[in-house]
């Protein structure tokens, strides 16, 4: 009989979680981006966790969470403001475990908490199904410059739940 995968747990970012979080950030963009984005601009991507003070002020200027499996970080997610996932990256060896689902599904909540009607992000290329996977639709298409790379994304938006779906109005 085979043995159950650990389930990822959630908490709070903390100043000392940058170090790993960048880890996290720098290994989810060149294992993972690789067929949608060319090196060069895998790497200007990366760069912005070069900085770990800045990174750190980043996360913690946003509502960050943290996904665990065994009390190691594997992931994490930041909300910027009500209404805005900032960023969303899982450790590859840790990619098919529900840790993108369970931060995402984290954050819908915290921003219905705060009142927002719908939640947007800018999604990579290679995001951008699972995503749509969740509810997100596609809104416009992006093109940024990272450190003289152009990079492509999508802004995509769900609408969230108003809260009347409990069948109880409020």
């Amino acid at each position: 009989m085979g043995q159950a995968l650990p389930k990822p747990a959630l908490r709070p970012f903390l100043s000392e979680d940058t170090p790993v979080l960048a880890a996290i950030f720098a290994a989810a963009i060149e294992e993972l981006t690789g067929d949608d984005y060319s090196e060069a601009q895998q790497q200007a991507w990366a760069s912005a966790a070069d900085d770990e003070e800045q990174f750190g002020k980043r996360l913690g200027s946003e509502l960050t969470l943290i996904a665990t499996l065994q009390n190691s970080p594997v992931g994490f997610a930041a909300l910027k403001g009500a209404d805005h996932i900032d960023m969303l990256y899982v450790h590859p060896s840790a990619v098919g475990q529900g840790v993108a689902s369970m931060l995402c599904e984290a954050l819908e909540k915290l921003a219905g908490g705060r009142g927002a009607k719908s939640l947007t992000v800018d999604a990579s290329d290679n995001a951008q199904e699972f995503f749509e996977k969740r509810g997100y639709v596609g809104k416009q298409r992006n093109t940024v410059t990272v450190n003289g790379e152009w990079l492509a994304n999508t802004t995509m938006q769900k609408t969230l739940a108003d809260g009347t779906s409990s069948g109880v109005p409020t």
